[in-house]
């Protein structure tokens, strides 16, 4: 593999892509639940735009951060393919509009089959690829990081999968969206207490900057804990095998509480979004045996 690849796969960051593979996944088998249907096709583009897009995003916050001087030497996440020359910005730009094209296509079937809808859900997601860190209103700098990822990875992208499964929006969409995309959020708001000294000193207004550290932690909480309140909403709508496959993710939960809460902002914070992601891995398989059995 020569170095060029390895650099784009770095920028790629596949370690983020539960967070666009998982919400598809579920959609597809929250339908196949509601009405046994499921359109194997139709899934595979669903995953493709969805994967590419994020993939996309990635390179453009690899690029836009470098832009602006958020990627510096006091970085303690991982290396970035920009700010370390293993990339030039036009490769890396280059490389995130491909992956917009190739969204593009596999969302040009989805059109096919359900019209104007995945017009309306396409072209704000392809724009806030790039709009996530750049544009005239940067999201990620603006502190709505967790409220785009809690709407686009979460309740649009689960909600989106069913309607090109099922043509229809069923509220039961709306529930798990919610959920996921707050288990989604955990990720960004760790993200963004571990490099909130170096966001604050380059005026990357994060939640986390906007709040402080207490606070900041306390988003953490707000949305571990919220996903498995909500949990409970299952149980009014009868789906008691649905509120156990998305309440049981809390065992690890409070142990990625615990860590955030007693730990300052450090590169330990690394471990601690390692097991946000495995905690959202585990929803989703929890949540798929809860639809199978």
């Amino acid at each position: 593999m020569n170095s060029t690849l390895k650099s784009c796969i770095l920028a790629a960051r596949p370690k983020t892509l539960p967070a666009a593979i998982v919400p598809v996944w579920l959609g597809c088998m929250l339908a196949w639940k509601l009405e046994g249907e499921f359109d194997g096709w139709l899934a595979l583009c669903t995953l493709m735009g969805a994967v590419w897009i994020q993939i996309g995003t990635n390179f453009f916050n690899d690029a836009i951060d470098n832009d602006k001087g958020a990627d510096t030497e006091r970085r303690l996440g991982p290396v970035r393919a920009t700010a370390s020359g293993l990339l030039s910005r036009g490769q890396v730009y280059g490389a995130a509009l491909g992956c917009l094209l190739v969204a593009a296509v596999f969302g040009w079937f989805l059109f096919q089959a359900r019209g104007w809808s995945m017009v309306a859900i396409g072209l704000p997601s392809l724009y806030l690829c790039y709009g996530y860190t750049g544009g005239p209103v940067p999201l990620a700098y603006r502190g709505l990081g967790e409220i785009f990822v809690i709407l686009f990875f979460g309740v649009i992208a689960v909600m989106g999968t069913i309607f090109v499964q099922l043509g229809r929006w069923p509220i039961e969409g709306l529930l798990l969206g919610i959920q996921l995309g707050l288990l989604s959020a955990v990720l960004i708001s760790i993200n963004n207490l571990r490099d909130r000294e170096e966001d604050a000193g380059n005026s990357k207004n994060t939640l986390a900057v906007k709040l402080g550290e207490c606070w900041g932690k306390r988003v953490v909480a707000i949305e571990i804990f919220g996903a498995f309140f909500l949990s409970l909403a299952w149980l009014c709508m009868s789906q008691m095998s649905l509120w156990l496959g998305s309440s049981m993710f809390i065992i690890l939960g409070v142990r990625i509480w615990g860590n955030v809460r007693e730990e300052p902002p450090s590169a330990k914070y690394n471990k601690f979004l390692a097991l946000g992601g495995i905690q959202l891995i585990l929803f989703a398989i929890l949540f798929t045996l809860a639809c199978v059995i």
